[in-house]
């Protein structure tokens, strides 16, 4: 599958989709090229039923990503009415994608790298990432990076990532404490730690997972009584197939975290 790629590497096996950012001599900003296979990697994503779970990493010690390549820049259409955020080609949950997503980030996650971890399910991250936002060291406005993250973690610490651009980086322990991630794990540890919760969910009932995701992602922004009846679809509709598949499920053993 990676065969179809520049910038990313694409393995899948046992229904989990592992993806590389490739690009770590640009400490794997994103380009117009990779937007497009990005674009192209969640429309197979959606589609191919033995896809059960997408693991997002990168390649390279210094950076998971630090957002768009300021270099080669995108293609921006002249009409601002006509162009598209680069969160239509990134984003998870833009393109309807509801197997679950985990991102395992290290070292740096800035700007852009926001548009994925912003639609991530779960995110760990290496005792080494640093997440920071430099839009307004630049003289930029942080606009959708940061609103997105108003869905995961508290209002105040949004607006100090993106109002204080290069001049403080958040660490790792801070995102444990605030919520960005669930996990901090030393660097050799990320990516071992990453398939083993890829392979549980793998494991899962495909609908059933996929609904869950779904419903929580959805149910995010209704109102109270919202939340009570239009998830309620979603049992009735996966759920009869769910049980069909699932036969006699063998109970894992658990951990504790």
């Amino acid at each position: 599958m990676t065969e179809a790629y520049r910038t990313i590497r694409v393995d899948v096996e046992d229904h989990i989709a592992t993806v590389t950012l490739n690009r770590p001599e640009a400490l794997n900003a994103f380009n117009q090229p990779m937007l497009d296979e990005f674009a192209y990697l969640w429309r197979t994503c959606r589609m191919e039923d033995d896809i059960r779970v997408v693991i997002l990493r990168a390649a390279g010690d210094k950076a998971f990503s630090t957002g768009v390549d300021r270099k080669e820049g995108r293609f921006r259409h002249p009409n601002p009415w006509s162009e598209d955020d680069p969160g239509f080609f990134l984003g998870a949950k833009q393109n309807r994608v509801w197997k679950p997503l985990i991102c395992a980030v290290h070292g740096m996650v800035a700007g852009g790298a926001f548009y994925w971890l912003n639609e991530a399910d779960v995110i760990i991250c290496s005792e080494d990432a640093a997440f920071f936002d430099p839009h307004t060291t630049y003289g930029m406005t942080s606009a959708l990076e940061p609103l997105g993250l108003l869905r995961r973690i508290p209002l105040g610490e949004v607006m100090r990532l993106a109002l204080f651009g290069l001049d403080e980086r958040m660490s790792a322990n801070r995102a444990l404490q605030i919520g960005l991630v669930s996990e901090v794990l030393p660097r050799d540890d990320l990516w071992p730690r990453a398939r083993k919760l890829a392979e549980r969910l793998a494991a899962k009932t495909p609908l059933a997972v996929q609904g869950t995701v779904k419903a929580i992602w959805d149910g995010y922004h209704m109102t109270a009584q919202g939340q009570r009846e239009v998830p309620l679809l979603y049992p009735r509709l996966a759920n009869p197939i769910s049980k069909l598949e699932m036969g006699q499920v063998d109970v894992p053993p658990f951990e504790t975290r």
